[in-house]
């Protein structure tokens, strides 16, 4: 989760919603992603896709079936889709997301049971750092009248 913190500060630097992510085989990251939306101007450049992507490219398939993705939000409806598509087994999750989480929060995508794959989870791991982070840019981004 720690990796997956500096990932979100990245995006934090770069101007974005700091959410970092990560997916780990074998005890080694194969694939890292922070929020990248501004930067690309793209609606799909979330941490977690950002990663996916990373890992699939990295293990050669798009089949994820023994990684484990760490990331420090809740992951969205989208993000959450596509954890399913790529058959993770495992999620990680530092601060949850009572506004659009997917993972049990507002919705339940990934353990649902009404798709062919579910994710076991995890919630709450650094959760009040995760939140801290997040908090301290909604707060920076007020003080300069956006958002």
């Amino acid at each position: 989760m720690r990796s997956a913190l500096d990932e979100a500060l990245q995006a934090m630097d770069g101007g974005d919603v700091p959410v970092g992510a990560v997916l780990v085989y074998d005890g080694r990251i194969v694939g890292r992603g922070h929020n990248q939306r501004e930067l690309l101007q793209d609606p799909t450049a979330h941490a977690e896709m950002l990663a996916l992507t990373a890992a699939a490219a990295s293990l050669g398939s798009w089949r994820l079936t023994d990684c484990t993705m760490y990331v420090t939000l809740e992951p969205c409806v989208m993000c959450a889709g596509a954890l399913v598509l790529a058959r993770v087994p495992r999620l990680v999750f530092g601060a949850d997301d009572p506004k659009a989480g997917a993972c049990g929060s507002v919705y339940d995508i990934v353990s649902g049971g009404q798709l062919n794959h579910r994710v076991d989870i995890t919630s709450g791991v650094l959760g009040e750092e995760c939140s801290e982070v997040l908090r301290a840019f909604f707060r920076q981004q007020r003080a300069l009248g956006k958002k």
